[in-house]
């Protein structure tokens, strides 16, 4: 072989094999456990979609294995896992956690709030991320939003609720800071994981509970142990959900792969957001045909609720200075939205509904 050609193969070896041992260097697996039952194909489904489309963005060479509750850790640990090392990430929401700090509540969702339209706004584009970053970094985690179910209904009930008199002593099974709300309207709160609710509520162990909407509701067979299904879901207008990341583990990831999950994470907050809107008008209608009575709160305990919602703020608030500085920006950004929804889309929704049902 010539002087050229000795030359030739040397140049080219290097680029040959570089592929190989960059893809070596990048394989990365990681495990994610959430806080969702496997049957769900929404809340569950979405927790197995952002591990595909990250696998399918990178060829493979970033794998994250989705777990369900109690596989790897219990569904309501899910964030002290993440935290303290345990896995690299998790799926859930953090306001199962707001033990630890009420202003993780904010970042699922807060009862009397925003739209999963206005929601995104806030997060993306009112400071909301940047706000809540410090509140996951004390408890060890990144916060990346990574789904949304969309407006929530109100719970299922056994009895049904023609006052705030009717709340004395329902035992009811609520997450989040409408737990706490109800409470001073005389219900006694109970936090349950959503592979539990069903048993709780056959053995008359819980008298009502909420879980999300129609479509999920059905298949956790709710309608077979109470009869009376209530809107609106006003303490879950629009919750947001997690991928709750540990910081060694982001921090260890190449750029790209940092780039790759966060767009998984927002393509499915979308994703789950619009798979709930189709879905639930569907599985409301065969509710209603199967017998479930549907019912709208009425205008006294929705007023009772709000009241007792601002005293709570307030309250929350004055213990914690964290809680009073975020919930301030995020209840300007939410009145700012309220009003420009009302002159741009109600107008038009409402119109649209009264059009359509005269049509009929």
């Amino acid at each position: 072989m010539d002087r050229r050609n000795i030359l030739a193969a040397g140049a080219v070896a290097p680029i040959l094999a570089m592929p190989a041992i960059t893809h070596a260097q990048t394989r990365i697996r990681w495990r994610m456990p959430g806080s969702f039952p496997k049957s769900l194909d929404t809340l569950y489904g979405a927790h197995e979609r952002i591990c595909r489309r990250v696998r399918e963005m990178t060829d493979g060479a970033f794998e994250i294995t989705p777990f369900g509750p109690g596989e790897v850790v219990p569904a309501l640990q899910v964030m002290d896992a993440v935290g303290n090392g345990s896995v690299e990430c998790g799926y859930t929401s953090a306001y199962y956690y707001l033990g630890k700090d009420p202003s993780l509540c904010i970042a699922t969702c807060l009862p009397f709030g925003m739209s999963s339209r206005q929601l995104w706004s806030w997060l993306q584009e009112g400071g909301g991320k940047q706000a809540l970053a410090e509140v996951y970094r004390d408890q060890g985690v990144i916060g990346i939003p990574a789904g949304n179910t969309g407006a929530q209904m109100g719970g299922w009930y056994r009895r049904e609720i023609n006052s705030v008199a009717d709340l004395q002593g329902l035992k009811f099974r609520i997450a989040g800071f409408g737990g706490n709300i109800l409470q001073k309207l005389g219900v006694v709160p109970q936090l349950i994981g959503g592979g539990d609710i069903y048993p709780a509520l056959e053995r008359g162990v819980i008298d009502g509970a909420e879980w999300v909407g129609p479509y999920d509701d059905e298949k956790l067979g709710f309608q077979r142990v109470a009869r009376f299904y209530y809107a609106p879901g006003w303490w879950e207008y629009a919750p947001s959900i997690d991928m709750m990341v540990n910081p060694a583990a982001y921090e260890a990831l190449p750029s790209h792969y940092k780039a790759i999950l966060e767009a998984a994470c927002s393509e499915t907050w979308h994703w789950m957001m619009a798979r709930y809107d189709s879905l639930n008008p569907t599985a409301l209608r065969r509710l209603i045909a199967a017998g479930t009575q549907l019912r709208i709160f009425p205008r006294e305990v929705l007023n009772a609720s709000y009241r007792a919602t601002q005293e709570f703020y307030a309250e929350v608030g004055a213990a914690n200075p964290r809680f009073r500085r975020i919930h301030q920006t995020w209840d300007s950004y939410r009145l700012d939205q309220t009003q420009w929804f009302r002159i741009a889309e109600d107008t038009q929704a409402n119109f649209l509904a009264a059009a359509s049902a005269a049509a009929r």
